[in-house]
């Protein structure tokens, strides 16, 4: 059995946390993706948004690609996201009439 008793300090010191310079925090996507079927990745994004609401940062999760994913966030308390359930990549001049014409979908309505 292996005993971490440094957790927390070193590369990952939580310290630096405190000190962080930046009011956003993205979830990587490899988390996003699964926390629909795996347990870990799910407490992962769970503790992530735990922490940035802690620290009063915002927190932005990244490859929402289902109205699942964008629909557990929300309930997690995770309010900005990024990724193909909402859009696909589009040239910059597409985005305003993108903006004018997106609807959420009705699961997403708080």
């Amino acid at each position: 059995m292996y005993i971490d008793d440094d957790f927390g300090t070193g590369y990952s010191s939580l310290t630096h946390l405190r000190r962080l310079p930046a009011n956003l925090i993205k979830i990587d996507q490899s988390f996003v993706r699964d926390m629909l079927v795996d347990a870990d990745d799910l407490a992962i994004v769970e503790v992530v948004i735990a922490l940035a609401k802690s620290f009063k940062r915002d927190v932005i999760a990244e490859g929402v690609e289902t109205i699942e994913h964008g629909t557990m966030l929300l309930q997690l308390g995770c309010y900005l996201a990024q990724g193909f359930g909402i859009a696909k990549p589009m040239p910059a001049s597409d985005i305003p009439a993108w903006i004018r014409n997106w609807k959420p979908d009705v699961s997403w309505q708080l």
